[in-house]
């Protein structure tokens, strides 16, 4: 059984063939697009972030901040750019990367290998963990964002979580209609593709893919691989 189309990057991310300005991690080309989120494959999330933290050359000096915004780099740097718009009374843990006129709001927790794209949201409360926002995806109240991709224009509502563990810790598997195939990865949230808008209390449960341009309704949960504009309510 071949991987739906659903499964790749270019589809779920379209508008990423035309070359970005910022630091933007580069997403698999030839493998399902959830493989970035591999520790161990080639060209990983990981991987690309240890190598864009190490080699930035203008880190964001962190005493210019609010004393209420405290960082933990015992395990790798928080990157913040100069442009990048950041609230008191968050918390970060490096290594992580925040972009050009990203936002990150008041309560707001960002861990380890996070990477926020430019003008990207983490908004109050909300809490984002070895995942990629694409630029001008939002996750802006109360969500949970853990190893996901998010992009370009995605809005969570509030309340919005995106599980990426099965009760059982076992590994995620991905639902395909009537079928099922092993994704690979023990935590394995969601991917939304462009244009994605969920409304506030949803859940995606481990291994959900969405197409773009996708609706799901308020306090829906959803689960398995749908194509563009699928209607969840």
């Amino acid at each position: 059984m071949e991987w739906p189309r659903e499964a790749f990057s270019e589809v779920l991310f379209p508008s990423l063939s035309t070359p970005e300005s910022e630091p933007i991690p580069v997403l698999p080309e030839s493998q399902p697009s959830w493989t970035i989120l591999d520790k161990s494959s080639p060209n990983s999330l990981k991987q690309q972030m240890d190598e864009l933290v190490s080699n930035h050359s203008n880190p964001r000096d962190h005493t210019t901040f609010s004393s209420s915004i405290t960082f933990d780099e015992s395990n790798g740097p928080v990157i913040i750019e100069n442009s990048a718009l950041v609230e008191p009374s968050t918390h970060f843990i490096g290594p992580c990367y925040i972009g050009k006129e990203a936002i990150i709001k008041h309560g707001a927790y960002v861990r380890e290998y996070s990477w926020i794209c430019t003008q990207a949201v983490v908004g109050h409360a909300s809490e984002v963990k070895h995942s990629i926002l694409l630029p001008g995806a939002k996750a802006p109240h109360f969500n949970y964002v853990g190893d996901s991709i998010l992009g370009k224009g995605v809005n969570l509502g509030a309340g919005v979580k995106l599980s990426n563990l099965r009760n059982d810790g076992t590994e995620v598997i991905l639902r395909i209609g009537d079928a099922r195939r092993s994704s690979g990865l023990r935590k394995f949230g969601a991917i939304l593709g462009e244009g994605c808008q969920l409304g506030c209390n949803a859940v995606t449960n481990p291994g959900t893919i969405l197409g773009c341009n996708s609706t799901v309704w308020p306090n829906v949960t959803v689960t398995g691989v749908h194509g563009e504009n699928s209607n969840h309510r």
